[in-house]
C-alpha cells in the first residue's frame, strides 16, 4: 500500500511538474501602440517606403508557443483571449506602452577579451585609428588579449554583455570572430559563439572574421596569411560547423581587394555567404567586391559616394551603416541620406566592439541615426528591425510583427509616441523584454 502510495505520490508531483512548465499563452492588451505590424511580411523595406511604419493604436498581441500568434485592436479582440479564470493564458496590461519587435543587431563583435580604454585615451589625445594600430593597439590589442584567455573565461565574458544587449532590447545578434587571427584561436572564438547559440535566448548567428586583420608575424608576408585563411582556417570552420557568413575587412591598410576575392571565393567553395566590412577609412572597392560576391551585406560605408550607391541599386545586398562607430571614432558619418533617397534599403547596426564602438545599445543607434544621419525615426525603426533581420538572413522569421514569426518583443515603460524612442535617447524606456514568448524580465 505504501509502495502504491509513494508511486501515486510522485506521479502527481511530476504532473504538477509538467503543469507549471507547460507554455502558456501570453496576451498583451491596452496597447497604446503595435509598431512594426505586418499583415502580409517583407523582406526588406527600400527606400521611400522606408518612411512608413504600420502601427495599430489601443491593440493586443497573443503570443503562443514561441510565436506570434495574433494581434489587432481591442475593439476586435476575440472573446477567447478572455483571461477571466482562464488559468492557460497570462495577461499583461500595456496601458500607455508600445510594443516593438526586437532590435536585431547585424553586425557586432562582442566575444572579445578585456577592453581598450587606453585607446581611447590615445585618441582623445590626437592619435589616428592607423597611428594606434601602428604602435600595437586596435584589432592586434584585442587579439594578444584573446589569445591570453581561456575559451571558458572568454564565453563568462562575453556572457556578460550577451545579458547587457538582452536588457536593452536586442533579441537576435550576429557575432563575428576576428581578435584571434591564428587557427586556434579563431576556432576558440567561434565555438564561444555556438555556447551562446545554445545557451542564451538570443537568436545568433555567427560570422567567420579571420580576415580582419594581419598579424605581426605576418606583416613582411601578406600573402601568406591570406594562404593561412583559406587553406587552414576555413576548412576547419566548416569541419566544425561553426559559422553561418564569411567577412574581409577590405579597407585601407587591411585587406586588398584581390586578396578579399580569394577569401570569399575559399569561402563560398564551403558554403559560407558573404558580408564584408567596407569603406570605412577609404574608397576600397570594398562595396563592389561585396555584390560581385553576393554579399548579404555591405557595412561601415562612411566613405561612400555615387559610384557605391549606383553599384547597389537593384542588389540583393543590404547597406548597413554603423553609426556608434563613426561617432565614437570621429569618422565622417555614412550617407544615409543619399542612399535611402537613391531608392536603397538601409540597414542599422551597433558594431559593438572594445576599440570602436563599445557599445551594443541600439536604442542609441537609433538616436545617433537620426540626430547625425538625418533619418526620420521611422526609417530608424525599420533599419533596426526587418532591415536588419534580412542582413542576418531572418528577416522571413525576425524583424516585425507578423503571425507566425518568433515571439520577440518588448514593451516600453509609458511614452507619449514612438518617435519618444529615438528621442530620448539617453532614458532607458524599455520595461519588458519578451524572447520567444518567454518572459525575459
Amino acid at each position: 500500500m505504501e509502495i502504491m502510495t509513494s508511486f501515486f505520490n510522485i506521479c502527481y508531483l511530476r504532473l504538477v511538474f509538467l503543469r507549471l512548465n507547460t507554455y502558456m499563452g501570453l496576451l498583451i492588451k491596452n496597447i497604446k501602440g503595435l509598431v512594426q505590424v505586418e499583415e502580409k511580411p517583407k523582406l526588406k523595406v527600400c527606400g521611400k517606403d522606408m518612411s512608413l511604419i504600420n502601427r495599430i493604436s489601443d491593440a493586443y498581441l497573443f503570443l503562443e508557443n514561441g510565436q506570434i500568434s495574433d494581434f489587432g485592436k481591442m475593439a476586435d479582440m476575440p472573446c477567447k483571449f478572455n483571461t477571466s479564470g482562464n488559468t492557460d493564458i497570462q495577461m499583461i496590461d500595456a496601458s500607455g506602452k508600445f510594443v516593438f519587435p526586437s532590435f536585431c543587431d547585424s553586425h557586432t563583435h562582442l566575444v572579445y577579451a578585456g577592453s581598450r580604454e587606453q585607446e581611447f585615451t590615445d585618441k582623445i589625445r590626437g592619435l589616428s585609428y592607423e597611428e594606434i594600430a601602428e604602435k600595437g593597439g586596435g584589432i592586434l590589442n584585442s587579439a594578444r588579449k584573446l589569445n591570453e584567455t581561456s575559451e571558458n573565461e572568454l564565453f563568462n565574458q562575453s556572457m556578460i554583455r550577451v545579458n547587457e544587449i538582452i536588457s536593452l532590447g536586442t533579441g537576435a545578434v550576429e557575432i563575428k570572430s576576428g581578435y584571434g587571427l591564428n587557427l586556434a584561436a579563431e576556432l576558440k572564438m567561434l565555438r564561444v559563439i555556438k555556447r551562446i547559440k545554445e545557451t542564451s535566448p538570443l537568436e545568433v548567428k555567427a560570422t567567420f572574421l579571420g580576415a580582419h586583420a594581419v598579424p605581426a608575424e605576418f606583416k613582411d608576408n601578406r600573402k601568406k596569411y591570406v594562404d593561412v585563411v583559406i587553406s587552414e582556417m576555413i576548412p576547419a570552420v566548416s569541419l566544425e560547423e561553426l559559422a553561418d557568413y564569411i567577412d574581409v575587412f577590405c579597407d585601407k591598410g587591411f585587406f586588398t581587394v584581390e586578396e578579399t576575392e580569394r577569401i570569399l571565393m575559399a569561402g563560398l567553395k564551403y558554403g559560407l555567404q558573404a558580408k564584408i566590412h567596407a569603406n570605412e577609412l577609404d574608397f576600397s572597392g570594398g562595396v563592389q567586391v561585396g555584390i560581385k560576391y553576393d554579399a548579404l551585406s555591405v557595412d561601415h560605408l562612411e566613405r561612400s559616394g555615387d559610384a557605391e550607391i549606383e553599384a547597389l541599386k537593384g542588389r540583393e545586398t543590404m547597406p548597413t551603416l554603423l553609426p556608434g562607430s563613426s561617432f565614437f571614432t570621429g569618422l565622417p558619418e555614412p550617407p544615409a541620406r543619399k542612399m535611402i533617397d537613391a531608392g536603397l534599403p538601409v540597414a542599422l547596426a551597433s558594431d559593438y566592439n572594445p576599440g570602436s564602438s563599445p557599445s551594443g545599445n541600439m536604442k542609441l543607434v537609433m538616436s545617433l541615426a537620426c540626430i547625425n544621419l538625418k533619418m526620420l525615426p521611422e526609417e530608424a525603426i525599420n533599419a533596426v528591425t526587418i532591415n536588419s533581420a534580412y542582413a542576418m538572413g531572418l528577416s522571413e522569421t525576425h524583424g516585425s510583427i507578423a503571425q507566425g514569426k518568433v515571439a520577440n518583443i518588448f514593451i516600453t515603460k509609458e511614452i507619449p509616441s514612438y518617435e519618444f524612442l529615438p528621442y530620448a535617447f539617453g532614458s532607458n524606456l524599455i520595461e519588458t523584454i519578451i524572447l520567444k514568448g518567454k518572459i525575459i524580465n
